[in-house]
Parts: C-alpha cells; sequence; structure tokens
C-alpha cells in the first residue's frame, strides 16, 4: 500500500532526492523507520505560551524551549496500512517528553497530520516537491475534543515544514515553525538526523 505522501504527491514524489523518497516511502508492516539526531532548537520562544501548549497538545507539542537537544523518531505503518505513525521522543533537564502524531492523505493533494494520543490538533497540509525537498504548507488547523473537530478559523496559525537532505552533513534536515496572526511565531522545530528501515523488534 502507498505512503501519503505516495497518495497525496502522485508523480512529483520523484523530484525528492533519492535519500528523501526513502524516507518518504511505505514503511513494510514488519519494519520501522528509526530516526536519531539533534535539534538545534525546539519548542516555544515565548515562556507564557508552554501551559497552553500543554492543555491544547499535552507532552506533544513540547511545552518547553531548548537547545542542542538530542532526540530519535519512530516511523511505522498504521494497523490498516494507510498511514504512518510516528514516535519522537526528546529530553530536556532529565524530562523525558513523546511526541506521538499519525499522518493520512485524504487525497490528491492533501495530508493530514492528527497530533497526540488521543488527537488533540488536526492539521491539513499541501505538500510540494521543492529543490528536491518536501515542503508542506498548513490549508487548515482544528482542535478535536472527542468527536468533535473544531475548526479555528481566522485564528488558525500558519504551519510550514521542510524536509531536505545535506549531501554535505549526510543528514536529512526538517524545519517546521508555527505563526499565529498577531502574535508571531508561537512554536519551531529544526534539527538534523541520519534515517534507517530496520526489522521491528516486536515484529
Amino acid at each position: 500500500m502507498p505512503s501519503p505522501w505516495e497518495v497525496a504527491l502522485g508523480d512529483a514524489i520523484r523530484g525528492l532526492r533519492p535519500e528523501l523518497r526513502a524516507y518518504f516511502a511505505a514503511v513494510p508492516p514488519d519494519a520501522e523507520g528509526v530516526g536519531e539526531g539533534v535539534f538545534d532548537v525546539v519548542g516555544t520562544p515565548r515562556r507564557w505560551l508552554r501551559p497552553v501548549l500543554r492543555l491544547l497538545g499535552g507532552p506533544s507539542l513540547f511545552p518547553v524551549r531548548a537547545t542542542d537537544v538530542p532526540f530519535d523518531v519512530r516511523n511505522r505503518a498504521t494497523p490498516e496500512g494507510a498511514g504512518v505513525a510516528a514516535v519522537r521522543r526528546i529530553r530536556v533537564d532529565g524530562r523525558r517528553l513523546i511526541m506521538r502524531d499519525e499522518t493520512v492523505a485524504t487525497g490528491p493533494g492533501v495530508v493530514v497530520d492528527r497530533i497526540g494520543d488521543p488527537v488533540r490538533i488536526e492539521a491539513a497540509f499541501r505538500p510540494a516537491v521543492v529543490d528536491g525537498g518536501l515542503r508542506l504548507d498548513s490549508i487548515a488547523v482544528r482542535l478535536r475534543l472527542g468527536p468533535l473537530r473544531l475548526p479555528l478559523g481566522p485564528l488558525s496559525p500558519r504551519v510550514t515544514l521542510t524536509e531536505r537532505f545535506d549531501p554535505v552533513a549526510d543528514r536529512q534536515r526538517v524545519a517546521l515553525t508555527v505563526d499565529a496572526p498577531i502574535v508571531g511565531r508561537i512554536y519551531e522545530y529544526a534539527g538534523a538526523f541520519t534515517y534507517a528501515i530496520r526489522p521491528r523488534e516486536d515484529a
């Protein structure tokens, strides 16, 4: 079964660098994608927002501000095979924080990321291949309260995610920014990591 990125991008996925095509391809059911690296920066630059992030996203939004943070990520196919479930882990000030999300394609040109377990935030993105890398621009952000989806409308933040490969460092680089109307930058992370497909220990 194709990955969400293969469904959303269609033939455009061929424009990705080979290293990124491997990252965005479907993960075999008996394997997992393992990434290990360092965030140059992670969290919110606004201290007063940390309680808000904790309330809205729990630990999945990393309600901190830190630099040079080791992290790892595990990508697995969802049980039905149509999506990718990711678990990202960091350790800050002696605390281990875990972000869980699930990405699915809702059709050509759109992927949806559901953040948290249970899901608390849902963001729809339009993906595009740019200079061999992938760029995601949000087109809608909703809060989830049980079965309810609450669109944020004009209050919706702008979320941008880029993934590219750095051949000099032999690392994949990721950068995410979240900018809210009036307030400006409310959340970000950026860093570099290695990635490989490995057999699942519980397979």
